[in-house]
């Protein structure tokens, strides 16, 4: 593991964690709805116009049942009620008379038709609102993601992140979706139905009533335990995420290995255990679901009995009891949606809460403190002030009472400075080389220039200005950054060179190429620099991904170039070529090359040896074969390894 991957904790203070609430954590997207509010309110009106044409069903079969039965008054009991709803039916009604029922049975299919179509517009309307609020979501999280430090990253696994943005997002919509669309009609159609039962017949509305404050504390109960649940379900699966992902990355180290065994095994458990606590999920929601429905069945058999004895006696009317019975059959599915938008807002407030933390994410690397104008260039004099660094602490997000180096025990180790008292002054256009051994601090150097880490205040200035006085923006824009460790985008050649540069021209694609001497490689292919170059640039061999990464870095025309051992991968042969090919860039601008070969460095125009993260040696070339020191040790170890390649 390189320097810059390694990060060391100190002590914590183990305080717990304070719990929030799932409906705190979904405050916090208030905003996001509030710009679509038109949306929000033609939403909740076609949901009231389907509300009210429901609510007219029970009433129109009703009216119905009483025309089969003979009454001269249909639904005497809601009196005037009846004359508002249905007044421009009542007209056409007389007993037992056929055209009654076909008037009657009409309307019931216009209503059924309304009814549907308010359901289909309050769908498209809601359930689209969802959509576009998880669309500026998902822009929101990456642009946040992209923003972040790489401490940030060692925090936090890829695996974890990506289950956040999936899944955790799909819950989330799902609570601005279906979770309003079902609470909204459930209010609406519980609301009016509970009305028109009282005017109907108080005495059977209470029957109906009394399982209410059971029901509000099994929700209210089963919600708690749904709610916690799903916050570990969905901490598994992005183990799980992250196990996948690392497997998936790191497939062939897998293979070389033939640790295909060894890697299911450790799938294995976390696997096991996301199963498990979806099976106590699971077990929860089954006992939920049967006792709301039980309740239901013992409500419909008290109103049968009472309300048949209330017809019986003449104090109702049939169509009346049919009509309330309806309304109770309504009043079914908002109940058994309660339970289940109880499960929607309790997955979606968990899943909120992780998403918050990505949301509410700050970058510690930003322009705070930034003082120069982005229109000002940066010229490329860098210089080095006492500077000694030490990588930030990071806790574990999993635990953040437990600091991530803590062994077993709970100890941690005190990290020790990964750079010590380095003073440097490059002149701008001028050529640095970094040489040193392994983990001594190189990479990490080059690091500090791009501003992925940060140095301590006024230990790095480019300009003679403190590097934090530049805006990110300026500063990067003015480096051309190839790390160790090369990276390529699942994308075309073409794309991965022009990176980072808008508009390139195919005339500046072929010339970075060129530089970097991978053009006529390219030209081979048989689609040329339309050629996809596979996840993380797959299909290349490893000098050849980090040409093409050179290319990216020298089509953007940067004022600091920084090469971090880019040529470890390429032959002594190819490294003279593209050296020869930049020497004419690398006179036009700062240049920082690391490397551990002599033959790549020996024409810097100072040259720097890092050991233990101090600068122990100094100069040019021939001064430091002059000194007898690390340098030229490595430099006749160097010369023997090529005379022994040549025999």
């Amino acid at each position: 593991m390189s320097a810059a991957a390694q990060t060391f904790a100190s002590p914590a203070v183990k305080t717990a964690p304070r719990r929030v609430s799932g409906w705190a954590q979904l405050t916090r997207l208030l905003p996001y709805v509030s710009r679509h509010k038109l949306e929000v309110l033609i939403g909740m009106v076609t949901q009231t116009g389907m509300g009210i044409a429901g609510t007219l069903l029970p009433l129109i079969l009703g009216v119905i049942t009483d025309c089969i039965k003979g009454e001269q008054t249909p639904l005497a009991q809601l009196g005037r009620l009846t004359q508002i709803s249905l007044g421009y039916l009542l007209p056409y009604y007389h007993p037992r008379d056929p055209r009654t029922l076909a008037v009657f049975a009409s309307a019931l299919v216009i209503a059924c038709a309304v009814m549907g179509f308010f359901s289909y517009c309050t769908r498209q309307i809601l359930i689209g609102l969802s959509r576009d609020i998880e669309y500026d979501l998902r822009n929101d999280l990456l642009e946040k993601l992209v923003q972040m430090e790489p401490e940030f990253y060692v925090r936090n696994r890829t695996g974890e992140l990506m289950s956040r943005c999936t899944n955790d997002l799909n819950n989330v919509r799902m609570v601005l979706g279906p979770g309003i669309m079902y609470t909204a009609n459930t209010l609406a159609t519980m609301i009016l139905a509970v009305v028109l039962m009282f005017w109907i017949s108080a005495k059977l509305s209470v029957f109906v009533l009394l399982p209410v404050p059971v029901v509000a504390v099994t929700v209210w109960v089963f919600g708690r335990k749904i709610h916690a649940l799903y916050g570990k379900i969905q901490q598994s699966l992005a183990v799980l995420s992250a196990k996948a992902q690392e497997n998936l990355a790191g497939v062939r180290v897998v293979r070389a290995y033939g640790q295909e065994e060894a890697e299911i095994r450790g799938f294995d458990e976390p696997n096991r255990e996301y199963i498990d606590r979806n099976l106590r999920l699971i077990y929860f929601w089954s006992l939920f679901m049967p006792l709301l429905q039980m309740l239901f069945g013992l409500t419909f058999i008290l109103v049968l009995w009472q309300g048949g004895q209330l017809v019986v006696m003449n104090r109702i009317t049939l169509g009346e009891l049919i009509a309330f019975y309806t309304f109770m059959t309504r009043l079914i599915f908002p109940m058994i949606a309660l339970g289940f938008v109880t499960n929607i807002f309790q997955r979606g407030g968990a899943s909120m809460g992780r998403l918050n933390y990505l949301l509410d994410s700050e970058p510690k690397i930003s322009d705070a403190n930034a003082a120069a104008p982005k229109s000002e260039e940066i010229r490329g004099e860098i210089e080095f002030r006492h500077l000694t660094f030490t990588y930030p602490t990071a806790r574990s997000e999993a635990d953040p009472t437990k600091p991530a180096g803590a062994n077993s025990n709970g100890n941690t180790g005190v990290n020790a400075p990964v750079l010590q008292e380095i003073s440097l002054l490059v002149p701008a256009g001028s050529i640095l080389a970094i040489v040193g051994p392994t983990g001594s601090g190189k990479s990490t150097l080059a690091a500090l220039i791009a501003r992925l880490w940060d140095a301590p205040p006024g230990t790095l200035l480019i300009d003679g200005r403190p590097i934090r006085e530049w805006p990110l923006e300026t500063l990067r824009r003015a480096v051309g950054y190839v790390p160790q460790d090369t990276f390529l985008f699942s994308e075309t050649l073409r794309e991965n060179v022009a990176f980072g540069v808008d508009s390139a021209t195919d005339e500046q694609i072929q010339n970075a190429a060129d530089v970097a001497s991978i053009a006529a490689e390219i030209n081979e292919f048989p689609a040329k620099f339309n050629t996809m170059v596979g996840e993380r640039g797959i299909t290349l061999s490893g000098g050849q991904k980090q040409r093409t990464a050179i290319a990216r870095a020298v089509i953007r025309d940067p004022k600091i170039l920084i090469l971090d051992d880019s040529l470890s991968s390429v032959d002594t042969g190819t490294e003279e070529r593209i050296l020869s090919r930049l020497d004419a860039i690398l006179r036009q601008r700062t240049t920082v090359l690391i490397s551990h070969r002599v033959s790549t460095v020996q024409h810097a125009d100072q040259i720097v040896v890092l050991r233990d993260g101090r600068i122990v040696e100094r100069g040019t070339h021939a001064e430091l074969l002059a000194h007898h020191g690390y340098y030229a040790d490595l430099y006749q170890k160097q010369l023997l390894e090529e005379e022994l390649e040549r025999e």
